[in-house]
């Protein structure tokens, strides 16, 4: 499993927190794609997982939502979505940049999180390789929260800063989990709904 010891599942509470683009960026760097079937799959195998949350900035185009079919996917199927809209910033020289960070998100999720009475969470599981996110695993550790993060050093250019990679409790290559969470050939469109998740959303929009 993702980080956790199979001994420790009765005792554990294990949320996990998903940089979207910051994932994508590592798998598309080392050549494959992202099963969500099968990472969620993996994820809940030797652990309480409590939930999965995964952050995205979602960019309209021409009336349209890019990613808009593996984000319903997801959000039908075990993940729980935070999302905000991408913006497109133009510089002087015409040049179009999109601007989606969802740093502050994440952060401000797993704070909360780590205080929750309700919850009372042990594991904290971090998709992103992102050296922003140092100081907030410095602090997590000090409510006595264990933090494992997912990245890659594996690629052309490291994705995983190497402060971030030095202050986690333990640090899990992707790569070294291809086989199991790969699918090949796998796009957003691949995560078409069933018409039951389809007339669920469907008699959400009417209500």
């Amino acid at each position: 499993m993702l980080g956790i010891k199979d001994t420790d599942k009765q005792w554990n509470k294990t949320v996990t927190l998903i940089d979207g683009a910051n994932l994508f960026a590592t798998a598309k760097n080392l050549g494959f794609d992202i099963d969500f079937k099968l990472l969620r799959n993996e994820l809940k195998k030797g652990c309480n997982l409590i939930r999965i949350y995964y952050y995205t900035a979602l960019l309209e185009q021409e009336d349209r939502i890019v990613l808009r079919p593996l984000v319903d996917w997801l959000n039908y199927n075990g993940y729980t979505l935070v999302t905000k809209p991408a913006k497109v910033i133009t510089n002087r020289e015409g040049i179009q940049r999109v601007k989606g960070n969802m740093d502050v998100e994440i952060a401000v999720d797993a704070v909360q999180l780590a205080f929750s009475p309700i919850i009372n969470i042990t594991d904290m599981i971090l998709f992103t390789g992102d050296g922003d996110f140092r100081y907030l695993v410095e602090q997590l550790q000090k409510t006595a929260i264990r933090v494992t993060v997912v990245s890659s050093i594996k690629t052309p250019t490291a994705m995983i800063a190497d402060d971030l990679r030095k202050q986690c409790d333990e640090f899990i290559e992707l790569d070294d989990w291809r086989d199991r969470l790969a699918k090949p050939h796998i796009s957003a469109s691949s995560y078409a709904m069933t018409e039951d998740e389809e007339k669920r959303m469907d008699e959400e929009k009417i209500g």
